[in-house]
């Protein structure tokens, strides 16, 4: 495809994924790129799709909750490649119990703040209901 750069810079990355570069160099100080991070001849970091497809799941992850030493070990476990499936499932169910835990306490957030705008909209209502005195 004519235009569609193969590799991409840092910034580029940052873009594509919505992190900042310091957040990039923070991922690849952590070890949370499943490929090695490349260098051009000049040294720069350069990136590809799967970089940025990593990086999403990355993001939409620590989005979750998840704690970066957990989204660590998962990488690792993706960077040892096949064998070790039952290992990164059991490690996805785990976080997906704590997400629908964490959904259960914001939908009761979210039913508590419901009930008090209608109370306050009752009452605001009631009040310019009343005959002025």
């Amino acid at each position: 495809m004519t235009g569609v750069p193969t590799t991409l810079s840092i910034g580029q990355l940052a873009e594509r994924t919505g992190l900042s570069v310091h957040a990039l160099r923070f991922y690849e100080h952590e070890g949370l790129f499943v490929n090695p991070v490349r260098r051009d001849p000049g040294g720069r970091r350069v990136y590809d799709q799967d970089d940025v497809d990593w990086l999403t799941v990355c993001v939409i992850l620590r989005a979750s909750g998840m704690p970066l030493p957990v989204l660590r070990r998962y990488t690792d476990l993706v960077r040892a490649g096949a064998g070790n499936e039952r290992e990164r499932l059991t490690l996805l169910r785990e976080h997906h119990g704590q997400v629908a835990d964490q959904i259960g306490r914001l939908t009761q957030s979210l039913d508590l703040v419901k009930f008090k705008i209608g109370v306050y909209e009752d009452l605001l209502d009631q009040e310019a209901g009343a005959p002025a005195g």
